[in-house]
Parts: structure tokens; sequence; C-alpha cells
């Protein structure tokens, strides 16, 4: 996997098709902070049951692709909205067919999501160990064949993961 300078991962690591989609009307407003367990007030329980449920009425893994929580998963993702990204994966992992490729993929993002969560927090411990498990995922991926699954280049998931990789001070 290789190295992306931390700056990237916040701040644009998703090109091309993907940023592209983000501009399509459809992303939701993203919260008014990104939720930081001990820092920041959590969001209502509710808060993002709406957008949740695009993945859960999604039909195929090509609905899921387009569904409101996917796209604005990666929106909250790239923009440091973390937890909240990760709740949104959360609904369009539990929509994928078991034992795919995609849901791998997406298992992965959570604990990316984890990770960069972590880090904010200082736990830098906990992020060598998420580092694990979403390189095993995002690994399955990579086995796969497929260059872009969900509209999402396998390289950028690469890259997202080694991002974990670089310590706290180097971000």
């Amino acid at each position: 996997m290789g190295r992306t300078s931390p700056a990237s991962f916040g701040a644009g690591l998703l090109h091309g098709k993907m940023a592209a989609m983000n501009d399509t009307g459809t992303r939701q407003n993203r919260p008014p902070y990104a939720y930081v367990p001990g820092q920041t007030p959590r969001h209502a329980e509710a808060a993002f049951d709406s957008i949740c449920e695009t993945a859960r009425g999604s039909d195929g893994i090509a609905a899921l692709e387009r569904s409101e929580a996917w796209r604005t998963g990666w929106d909250w993702l790239r923009t440091g909205y973390y937890w909240e990204a990760h709740e949104l994966f959360e609904a369009v992992w539990m929509a994928l067919p078991q034992n795919s490729r995609e849901r791998q993929m997406v298992q992965g993002l959570i604990q990316v999501a984890n990770g960069q969560l972590k880090r904010k927090m200082g736990r830098e411990k906990a992020v060598s160990k998420i580092i694990k498990r979403a390189e095993e995922h995002l690994r399955a991926c990579s086995a796969s064949g497929q260059d872009v699954l969900l509209g999402v280049p396998v390289a950028t998931l690469e890259e997202m993961v080694a991002a974990l990789h670089l310590p706290q001070r180097d971000r």
C-alpha cells in the first residue's frame, strides 16, 4: 500500500468520480460539528435516520452506490466527520449482500472512520489495532481483481489505510 500525505486524507483524497458524485446536489448538509467522544456533544439519537433509510430501501448494489447514505458517508468521511460517516456506512454495510466484496470494503471504511476518530481522540494504541482490521477488509477488496467497488477505486481505499499508519505528530 502506498503512503499518502496527511493533508490529502482530509482535504481531497477522493478525486474523480467520487468527488464529482458529491457535487450532484443530493448530498445532505453536514452536521454543525463533528462528534468526538469526550470533546463535543453527541448528536440526537435519530439525527441521521432519514439518510440511513436510503440504504435500507435500496434494491441491489447499484442502488446502494447511488443512495444518499453512501454518498453522504463519503462526503463526511472525506471532510472529517468520522463518527457520522461510520453511522451512515453501517446502514450501507447492513444492506449489502453477505460475503460480497462491497460489504468487505464498507466494513474496512467503517474501520478507517473509527481509526481516524480514535486519532482525533489521541488514542494512538487503538489506532494501531484498528489499522490491522481495516487492512484485512481492504485486502479482500484488492484481491477481488476489481479496480472499482461501489464507484470507489480500490487504490483510494489503500491510501486511506496508509494514512492511518502516519503517526499523530506527522498529521
